[in-house]
C-alpha cells in the first residue's frame, strides 16, 4: 500500500493529541533517518554573569561581554539575572503539568490559528516542513496587546506563567511566550526536537530544565548549550541581526530528541510590536561607503508573516537582502 504523507499528517493533526499522544497510544518506526552530528568536545557557550552590574565598572564589563558573544557566537547564557529560582523551578513545572493533563482538557484550544493568543499545537509548520518535530508547544502571543486576563491562560499554568512573564526582562513589547514539551522518543536517532533553525525575533530569551539536548551551531560544529541551574540562554534573533547590519548574529540552533523526558523549555520572543508601521532596517548609524546595508526595509509583520509561511529549517534572512 502506498504511503500517503498528506493523510498521515492530517490524520495526526485531527487527534489534537500532540506527540506526547503518539506516546500514549504506541508510535511505529518512523521512517525519518537524518545524520545527526554530535559536537566535539572542548566548546563552550559563553556565560554572563550579571551580578553586581550595577557597582563601578561592571556594567561595562558586561556590556563588552555581550557584545563579544552577539558577534561570534550569537548566543550566551546569563546568570545571577535576578529572577527568583523559585520562579523558574514552578514555571518549568507548570508547563510540564499542562502537557500531561487531561488531553481533552488541551484539544479544547488547539488550533492553527495564529490569531488565537493562548493556544496548543504540535509542530506549526506540519504542512510545509519535509519531516515532523518530537514536540507539542503551548503559545502565549502578546505581539498585538501586552494584557492579557488571567482566565485566559490555562488553569493548570495560570499562576506560575502570570508571575514568570511578570519577572521575565522587560526589554519592550511584543512578546511572545512558546512553551515546548519533548517527549521521550522511543528512537532519538531517527528524529529531532526541533530542526535547526534560527529566530525570528530581535532577542530570544530561554528557559531550560536540566535534560539537555539543545544545540548551537558554531565554526560548522554543534556545540551543546550546557543547562546551568538557575542560568537563562540568550541568543540574537534575525531582526536584530538585520538592524545590526550582519554585526551581531543570528545562528542556526536545533534541539536533539532524547529517550530519556520529558524535555521542558520556555522560549520568550522579542519581535516588537505585530501591527505597528514603524519600518525597521540596518540602523543608519553603522552604514557607511564602506559599510553599506545589506538588508531593505520592513515591517515586523512582514518578517514575521514570512516565517510563518515556511518550514522551521528555512531562513527568512535572505528575503531582505539587498
Amino acid at each position: 500500500m502506498d504511503y500517503d504523507r498528506e493523510k498521515e499528517l492530517k490524520a495526526f493533526d485531527d487527534s489534537k493529541a500532540g506527540v506526547k499522544g503518539l506516546i500514549d497510544a504506541g508510535v511505529d518506526k518512523d521512517e525519518l533517518a537524518e545524520e545527526l552530528n554530535r559536537c566535539q568536545a572542548g566548546l563552550q557557550v559563553p556565560i554572563i554573569n550579571l551580578s553586581g552590574i550595577e557597582i563601578g565598572n561592571r556594567r561595562e564589563e558586561v556590556v563588552h561581554q555581550v557584545r563579544a558573544a552577539s558577534e561570534k557566537w550569537g548566543f550566551f547564557q546569563v546568570v545571577n539575572h535576578g529572577i527568583p529560582q523559585s520562579v523558574l523551578d514552578e514555571m518549568i513545572d507548570g508547563i510540564r503539568m499542562f502537557h500531561e493533563q487531561d488531553p481533552e482538557v488541551k484539544k479544547a484550544i488547539y488550533t492553527r490559528d495564529r490569531i488565537k493568543r493562548v493556544r496548543f499545537e504540535s509542530n506549526y509548520d506540519l504542512y510545509r516542513s519535509r519531516s515532523a518535530n518530537w514536540r507539542d508547544t503551548l503559545t502565549i502571543s502578546m505581539l498585538v496587546s501586552d494584557h492579557l486576563e488571567p482566565d485566559e491562560f490555562p488553569t493548570s499554568c495560570r499562576a506560575t506563567t502570570i508571575e514568570y512573564i511578570k519577572n521575565a526582562i522587560e526589554c519592550g513589547r511584543g512578546r511572545t511566550f512558546v512553551c515546548h514539551y519533548y517527549p521521550t522518543c522511543p528512537e532519538p536517532e531517527l528524529t529531532l526536537g526541533a530542526s535547526k533553525h534560527s529566530d525570528p525575533a530581535f532577542l530570544t530569551v530561554l528557559l531550560q530544565d536540566q535534560l539537555g539536548g539543545l544545540q548551537v551551531m558554531h565554526q560548522n560544529q554543534w556545540v551543546d548549550v550546557q543547562p546551568i541551574h538557575g542560568g537563562l540562554v540568550v541568543n540574537i534573533g534575525d531582526l536584530l541581526q538585520i538592524i545590526s547590519n550582519d554585526k551581531f548574529r543570528s545562528v542556526d540552533h536545533r534541539v536533539l530528541a532524547n529517550n530519556v523526558g520529558p524535555r521542558i523549555s520556555v522560549a520568550s520572543f522579542f519581535k516588537g510590536v505585530f501591527g505597528t508601521p514603524k519600518l525597521y532596517g540596518p540602523i543608519k548609524e553603522l552604514i557607511t561607503e564602506e559599510n553599506p546595508p545589506l538588508y531593505r526595509d520592513f515591517l515586523v509583520s512582514d518578517y514575521i508573516g514570512k516565517f510563518m509561511s515556511r518550514a522551521l529549517d528555512e531562513s527568512g534572512l535572505d528575503h531582505f537582502k539587498l
